[in-house]
């Protein structure tokens, strides 16, 4: 587990701005972004409780580090900052579930 969380934290750091960029673009780039991870996750057999771990971490990396470029990423942030622990953890699962139907 602490493995698969320095991994997040080396590719956050290590993203290409242009494709970060790209991903932040628009609603639909980060969601379809975030559902390939997902999908991924899933393929290495990972329980939606650590994918929203994963997810939670990205998160809270974004709510610091990224300024928002659209209306939906700043409700996001803006719920991400007001939240405590577990709603965070909350809006990650949720977060999750929403990449996991829009698949389907």
């Amino acid at each position: 587990m602490e493995n698969m969380d320095k991994r997040v934290q080396e590719e956050l750091k290590n993203f290409d701005k242009e494709k970060k960029a790209e991903i932040l673009e628009n609603f639909e780039n980060f969601k379809q972004y975030l559902g390939g991870k997902v999908e991924l996750g899933e393929k290495m057999g990972l329980s939606e409780e650590r994918m929203a771990h994963l997810a939670a971490k990205v998160a809270d990396y974004l709510a610091k580090k990224e300024e928002p470029r659209n209306r939906e990423e700043h409700l996001l942030q803006e719920l991400w900052k007001v939240g405590k622990k577990d709603e965070q953890h909350m809006l990650a699962h949720m977060l999750v579930r929403m990449v996991k139907q829009d698949s389907k």
